[in-house]
């Protein structure tokens, strides 16, 4: 089989295409394409998902180039006219420039941004997608100079700017790809942290309104004491923001980049001030308190951070599904189900029952926790796959966490807006439910006893009959003293309700415990 480099016709000249050669031979790359020879094998040789690159891991990938470009610049090492230039390219791709705003300015960054086309899942290490970045950023930097005067030009004209030498100088694929996916899961997680904090004020806001409906409790499925709609909702607050606690601590570890390791971590071709310049350049950037790995060659190894943020985000969607599957059991019905609470209706749900509306934004969520903790799954055999010096699946890994954390942010904020917010209570099933719950026999416990308060329990089972009714019946309190020691208040806070400030009756064969009552009240 002839190799690439032996084929005389490989990748045949068109009027649409330029040659271009790169240690494996010439290849033909589309004439208008601001990438290159590498970036074209790459999207030859890995037609897998069709998806582009994450944008975030595209602009945290051109910051890098763009800082590196500075610090080159200021060791002396990169040329005043090259460093301009590119980071100029770079600056249209941010579009951090004076024109960025005009309809040309964002024509242009949307075509330098379309010119990222290698496939998330790559080649290992993320090589491709680095080689990308030099590309698309050394053929804009071409087109400028040549706007001055100065080269040809024309994209390919590698003598005038070179993706390797001058836009990659000082780095390899192994320091700038997980210093970009770190900064990349850095913009992700901020826009999520913000997500989760609409979503718990939402859960808040309806714990306040709903802090007056009591309610049954229940564990194990079965009926337990009461409880207030409210401090459920309240619970689910605190989960959603504790959650997201654990995700800022997660992604502090984000901060620590191993710029300036090259290939294995040994800094070799990286000058000592240039990694210093480097992490300045790119803190200044990106708006993030950037540090120095502690040890270049531990932090080339080690997807630990990445790991991290991806089990905080497993952790969040565990308890996102575990909230969703209580309001699928509240709102179940309308009419055969609790149906305690109702969400609002959003679109029809059956083809065959007319009617029915269906629960679809508990459900979105719930679908979008789980794609999560697939992709946690993912992280987790990926992070453990780094032989010795490098860790090749950098690629799934960004892809995975930085997946997550997107359709996270984007389903959080959705749920808070379009069903938390809208969520209202049947108090009037509340407390038809808990009326029914044989578990209205356990605020009795304290004065009558566990035996006693069984009995009634199992009697209200197989009668039918409320607790309340039976004790009435029996005359162990008056409907007073009842009222009192059920009142939803005390029910739902702590301490024995009534505090033992009602004396029953007891009926024949069984003792009042032992106590305050028992002692006088």
């Amino acid at each position: 089989m002839e190799t690439p480099e032996e084929s005389p016709d490989f990748g045949a000249p068109t009027s649409d295409t330029r040659t271009e050669r790169d240690s494996l031979g010439p290849l033909e790359v589309p004439a208008d394409a601001y990438y290159g020879v590498q970036t074209a094998r790459a999207i030859a040789n890995f037609p897998i998902s069709g998806r582009r690159p994450d944008i975030a891991l595209v602009r945290s990938a051109v910051q890098v180039k763009k800082a590196a470009a500075r610090a080159n610049h200021a060791t002396g090492r990169l040329p005043d006219i090259l460093a301009g230039a590119i980071i100029r390219a770079a600056d249209e791709i941010l579009g951090l420039t004076e024109t960025a705003d005009t309809p040309e300015g964002r024509e242009l960054q949307a075509r330098l941004i379309a010119n990222f086309q290698v496939d998330p899942f790559q080649a290992g290490a993320g090589v491709s997608h680095n080689m990308n970045t030099n590309e698309v950023l050394a053929n804009r930097a071409i087109e400028l100079l040549g706007e001055l005067g100065i080269g040809s030009g024309e994209r390919g004209d590698y003598s005038v700017v070179n993706p390797n030498d001058h836009v990659n100088m000082a780095q390899s694929t192994n320091d700038t790809f997980p210093t970009a996916m770190r900064v990349a899961t850095l913009d992700r997680v901020r826009d999520l942290l913000d997500a989760l904090q609409l979503l718990s004020e939402a859960f808040a806001e309806r714990g306040d309104a709903f802090d007056g409906v009591l309610k049954s409790g229940r564990t194990h499925m079965q009926d337990a004491v009461p409880i207030r709609l409210g401090q459920e909702f309240t619970a689910y607050a605190l989960t959603v923001s504790r959650a997201r606690t654990r995700i800022l601590q997660a992604a502090e570890g984000l901060a620590e980049q191993n710029i300036g390791a090259t290939a294995v971590g040994t800094g070799l071709n990286a000058e000592p001030e240039y990694i210093e310049l480097v992490i300045g350049f790119l803190s200044e950037q990106t708006g993030y308190h950037l540090r120095t790995a502690e040890h270049l060659v531990q932090a080339t190894q080690s997807m630990g951070p990445m790991l991290e943020v991806s089990a905080s985000l497993r952790g969040l969607a565990v308890d996102l599904t575990k909230i969703m599957e209580d309001l699928l059991l509240m709102s179940s019905g309308p009419r055969t189900g609790f149906a305690e609470i109702r969400l609002p209706a959003k679109q029809p749900g059956s083809s065959i029952m007319p009617g029915k509306v269906n629960p679809v934004m508990v459900e979105n969520l719930a679908m979008i926790s789980y794609h999560v903790i697939g992709n946690d799954t993912a992280v987790a055999w990926a992070a453990s796959r780094g032989q010795l010096e490098l860790n090749v699946m950098m690629p799934l890994i960004a892809h995975e966490v930085l997946e997550a954390a997107e359709v996270l942010t984007t389903g959080c904020a959705n749920f808070a807006r379009e069903c938390v917010a809208g969520i209202e209570a049947d108090v009037a099933r509340c407390l038809e439910l808990l009326e029914a719950s044989s578990a209205m026999a356990t605020p009795l416990a304290p004065y009558i006893g566990y035996r006693l308060a069984a009995d009634i329990a199992k009697e209200a089972v197989a009668s039918g009959k409320t607790i309340r009714r039976l004790v009435l019946e029996k005359g162990i309190f008056s409907e007073q003293d009842l009222d009192a020691i059920l009142d939803p208040h005390e029910l739902t806070e702590p301490g024995v309700a009534g505090g033992f400030r009602y004396e029953p009756n007891m009926p024949d064969g069984y003792e009042r415990p032992s106590g305050p009552v028992a002692a006088g009240g």
